[in-house]
């Protein structure tokens, strides 16, 4: 703990990293007592004040039919670190587990299992989320399906290279001669000594999912109105730049905000931890 606080206190973009990521889930979690107009993240209609610049108290603007931007941004995070943490969830035990057998086993398991990854990487992440997403309604669920068919490949790759170079470590090597089974070896002796690259690297693709989630939101394949979400506020709001600037402007900061503060918080795991990536 006094090496992370001297890291932090040391760098003072990690510690601005862990305060942005701080003020997003904060705000993701309590959205219910900060929003200063929390029914605007669902159908209303206010034409009395429609399209009003930043000013009390609507203090982000409000959109084209009245609803409060900064209120709509609070839930668009909530419906964003969802999605980011549900993907990871699924596809990171998928390429982690596909990476540990396809490394520790090599052979005909290695070549099947990692021609497979290399065909899903091939392909560029977004051209496959939106090639899912063509075939699929596009709903939050179905948007989590596509973003997460695209990502488990990349910790399938980081993890079979791991795997390699530690299967040849001396305490691989004791546990073998012992008699420990595979399956002990993989998960409990090599797995454990993956975390820390596995760690920093899912910290670094929560807010690569936002920004994938939010590209598909702005290109009408992502969550659909009228739930708040960063990406298609972005789009509406760009059909009418510049005179109503802060439909685009202020969700679009957010989206930079998210992204910015994980690659950071992602930096200061990485020397915490001692990565080398």
């Amino acid at each position: 703990m006094r090496r992370t606080l001297a890291i932090l206190a040391g760098n003072p973009l990690s510690a601005l990293g862990v305060l942005l990521i701080a003020l997003v889930v904060l705000s993701a979690i309590f959205a219910d007592f900060i929003a200063p107009f929390p029914e605007h993240r669902g159908a209303v209609v206010d034409f009395v004040n429609f399209n009003k610049p930043p000013e009390w108290p609507y203090i982000f603007g409000t959109d084209l039919v009245g609803r409060d931007l900064f209120s709509r941004i609070l839930y668009a995070y909530r419906i964003s670190l969802i999605l980011g943490v549900v993907v990871l969830a699924v596809a990171v035990p998928i390429g982690v587990t596909v990476g540990l057998v396809a490394g520790y086993f090599g052979g005909w398991t290695e070549a099947i299992l990692m021609r497979i990854t290399d065909v899903f990487l091939s392909i560029p992440p977004l051209v496959l989320a939106m090639s899912m997403m063509g075939l699929l309604e596009p709903t939050l669920t179905n948007g989590m399906l596509a973003v997460t068919a695209m990502w488990w490949p990349w910790y399938t790759r980081l993890v079979y290279n791991l795997t390699r170079a530690e299967k040849e470590e001396g305490y691989v090597l004791a546990a073998e001669v012992i008699g420990a089974s595979k399956a002990h070896i993989i998960f409990r002796e090599i797995l454990p000594n993956c975390v820390p690259s596995i760690l920093t690297k899912m910290t670094l693709d929560l807010g690569f999912v936002i920004l994938i989630a939010s590209s598909l939101s702005f290109l009408g394949l992502g969550v659909q109105p009228p739930t708040p979400d960063l990406g298609s506020m972005v789009a509406e709001g760009a059909k009418y730049l510049p005179d109503s600037w802060w439909l685009t402007v202020f969700p679009g900061l957010a989206i930079l905000v998210a992204v910015f503060g994980f690659n950071l918080l992602g930096d200061a795991l990485r020397e915490i931890f001692g990565v080398d990536q």
